[in-house]
């Protein structure tokens, strides 16, 4: 259950920063749900150091706005790396 609830919250996350980049056409669900996925652990991790590691896990509004902060990062390194826009 824990992966299914992983996708479902990546899918959010990832679906929310790229409607915010204006890259949702080009990336696709497939795209969104990795987006999404990685902004949450890159979100988390930077988190969880500034707040020496206090940050309720869940599927909360506030671990949906770290992770789309974290995509949204995610993203923006991405295209700085490679050129591209979408991911």
């Amino acid at each position: 259950m824990g992966l299914i609830l992983w996708l479902i919250f990546g899918a959010l996350a990832g679906w929310l920063a790229s409607l915010i980049n204006g890259t949702n056409r080009e990336q696709g669900w497939i795209g969104n749900i990795i987006l999404g996925v990685l902004g949450a652990l890159v979100g988390g991790f930077i988190y969880n150091l500034i707040a020496d590691g206090s940050f309720d896990t869940g599927f909360n509004v506030g671990s949906l706005i770290v992770a789309i902060l974290g995509a949204l990062l995610v993203s923006w390194l991405f295209s700085m790396l490679t050129g591209r826009k979408a991911i």
